[in-house]
């Protein structure tokens, strides 16, 4: 019963996660000038928008799995939605604010985190805190995870705008392999980037909840 219910509040943690985490890249792209989030309906808290085949519904499925089966956080929670439509030449500083946009994403699961933790603080119900605490895990995971530049994640974004113009293009063009170099990413290198999210979402975590929580 508690691997279903370990899997059920992930589940919700991981909507909660990406879909403020998406919100906060429209809300910051909306408020520095480029109406396209706006416009192709990314500036709103529905997921249907959001969802990616692979990255919102198959990834987090396997991610899920260990913990269903046997209780075991085996891999990142993690999920991802389709890539947000931007524009760069409608944002005020095109360069320094495409970067605010890609870093907005982390900020918010950052700040969720903070939230989560101060809730684990206060909380006194053992189920409401075990909830509280899977919406902490993913979030931290979530973050974490994305500070890693990889072609098509926040951090990769990040990286491309220091890039000179040709090799840009080409780490850019890379983001359609997103699937693929996530799948490396946890099947082939999961002890490092095990340790690397670890290491990261515990200092979140024992700023925001005062404990380690991976």
């Amino acid at each position: 019963m508690h691997n279903v219910l370990d899997t059920v509040y992930f589940a919700i943690g991981l909507l909660i996660a990406l879909d403020l985490h998406e919100y906060a890249h429209a809300f910051v792209a909306v408020r520095l000038g480029d109406q396209t989030p706006r416009a192709m309906g990314r500036l709103s808290l529905n997921p249907r928008p959001l969802v990616d085949p692979f990255g919102t519904l198959v990834l987090p499925g396997i991610m899920l799995l260990p913990i269903l089966l046997a209780g075991r956080l085996l891999f990142p929670v993690f999920a991802y939605a389709k890539p947000m439509p931007l524009n760069p030449w409608n944002l005020r500083r095109k360069g320094a604010d495409a970067i605010w946009v890609a870093l907005a994403g982390i900020a918010m699961n950052v700040a969720l985190a903070f939230a989560f933790g101060a809730l684990i603080r206060v909380s006194h119900a053992t189920e409401l805190t075990r909830f509280l605490i899977r919406c902490l895990q993913v979030n931290v995971i979530m973050a974490a995870i994305q500070i890693v530049p990889i072609p098509g994640l926040d951090g990769g974004r990040f990286v491309a705008r220091f890039l000179s113009p040709r090799p840009q293009e080409i780490f850019v063009g890379l983001e359609q392999y997103l699937p693929l170099f996530l799948l490396a990413a946890f099947f082939l290198l999961g002890g490092p980037i095990l340790s690397f999210v670890a290491v990261i979402g515990n200092g979140i975590c024992r700023l925001a909840a005062g404990v380690p929580c991976l």
